[in-house]
């Protein structure tokens, strides 16, 4: 069961364009926003949709398939796990981030989904 800890698996469409940078390292980082969906009946019967929105971030060689192959719209599935930090604003307000670290990325949808070859 220890493969189980801290993992996260989402499927859904990217929210922006990825920002990838070259870290002085010269290692590669990738972030984007990921949103999924869900679909439920109301009391009325209605259909309705919740969306919620995942910052994911990738590494490595990962963040070397992000930014040749995902854009905008494109549906994803990832894996990875949820990572939390804070910083302090300019004007020294505290913030809180959470983050999906991705270890794991799969292109899905159809080829011409702005997907290169």
């Amino acid at each position: 069961m220890s493969t189980l800890k801290n993992k996260v698996q989402l499927i859904g469409n990217v929210g922006n364009a990825p920002e990838t940078k070259t870290l002085e390292s010269g290692k590669k980082v990738a972030n984007f926003s990921l949103a999924t969906n869900e679909f439920y009946k109301n009391l009325e019967g209605e259909k309705v949709q919740n969306t919620q929105w995942h910052t994911i971030v990738a590494w490595g060689k990962i963040a070397e398939i992000v930014e040749k192959y995902v854009g905008k719209g494109k549906e994803v599935a990832i894996a990875g796990k949820l990572t939390s930090r804070s910083y302090e604003t300019e004007a020294g307000e505290k913030r809180y981030v959470t983050e999906v670290v991705a270890d794991e990325i799969l292109l899905l949808g159809t080829k011409d989904n702005g997907n290169a070859e």
